[in-house]
């Protein structure tokens, strides 16, 4: 279609495919997506629950943990419910107010959780490299200031992913390819000069999931430059063992969300069906496992996990990692 034959419109809605391709296979699709969803749920709404309730876990990892769970289940929750109803029931439709809603909810809500893991990244340094001052460095009133630049630094720079997509006319129908309303997919359809937008959302990127990468690469440098200074191997395994589960959550995390972020600008010869796959397991899969990594990793919050269901007497708490 030439230029001169493009017709511009700001759609009311817009329709979301699913994954093209495997239409035939989404009810099939959808069992593990809803099981995902529902351990999800489940294992960070314990998270939380056991965080507040048990005193021992009122330190600044565990607070930090808390602060991913909420993010988890709000990027979860964003999705989740529509990518099912779409399998399920065929339900398409997206009001436009929706679809950018969910754009700028999923968007905030992954940078609010990068900033989570630079913090509990910055947590692990102090703990290991200044840990006479760990618990005067890292106060209450500290890890609320943390927390809360953190949700305000998401909040300012992807506010206005959705009133820049809003103003964008759309010549290629209304039509996303997608599970989800995505910023990049949203672009695709528009006809505009968009390379000022897609700067500005790469400069969020690197301002944002790349800084905190840096940083996170960066503590962990001088974390291990630390811990092999240490005198014996017992204490340097010790060590590194405090930090198992935060790599573990970091490793799931970012690698697909690399992925989808590469693909998306660069991989232009990967199959459509493939993107979206790895993009809904950015959304899925880390959600699910961050709890389960934690809570199988560390001694107290499954000796706090046991005393909530009753499974172990207080006496079994004392020795905690």
């Amino acid at each position: 279609m030439s230029a001169a034959n493009w017709t511009f419109f700001h759609p009311s809605a817009f329709i979301l495919v699913g994954i093209p391709g495997l239409e035939a296979f989404h009810v099939w699709i959808s069992i593990p997506f809803c099981s995902i969803y529902i351990f999800s749920v489940l294992g960070n709404c314990l998270l939380l629950a056991v965080i507040k309730t048990e005193p021992s876990l009122h330190e600044p990892m565990y607070l930090f943990l808390s602060m991913l769970a909420v993010a988890d289940l709000v990027v979860s929750t964003t999705t989740l419910p529509k990518i099912l109803s779409i399998f399920w029931f065929a339900d398409r439709g997206i009001h436009a107010d929706a679809c950018l809603a969910q754009v700028f909810l999923i968007h905030s809500f992954s940078t609010m959780e990068s900033g989570f893991f630079a913090a509990m990244a910055f947590d692990r340094y102090v703990a290991i490299c200044n840990p006479l001052r760990h618990s005067s460095l890292l106060t209450s009133a500290v890890i609320a200031k943390i927390g809360l630049v953190v949700v305000i630094r998401g909040a300012v720079l992807l506010c206005p992913h959705p009133f820049l997509l809003r103003r964008l006319p759309y010549c290629r129908g209304n039509v996303i390819a997608h599970t989800y309303c995505e910023f990049m997919a949203l672009v695709k359809l528009s006809c505009a000069d968009t390379q000022g937008l897609k700067a500005y959302s790469l400069t969020v990127a690197f301002l944002t999931g790349g800084l905190d990468f840096i940083l996170i690469i960066l503590s962990y440098v001088l974390i291990l430059r630390t811990v092999f200074q240490l005198p014996s191997k017992e204490a340097r395994l010790k060590s590194l063992g405090t930090c198992g589960s935060h790599v573990c959550v970091i490793l799931v995390s970012y690698t697909p969300a690399f992925f989808s972020f590469l693909t998306h600008r660069f991989g232009h010869h990967v199959a459509p069906c493939l993107h979206i796959i790895v993009a809904n397991i950015y959304v899925l899969i880390p959600p699910m496992m961050n709890p389960v990594i934690y809570g199988v990793r560390t001694k107290k919050i499954r000796e706090a996990v046991l005393r909530v269901f009753h499974l172990s007497s207080p006496g079994d708490a004392k020795t905690g990692k």
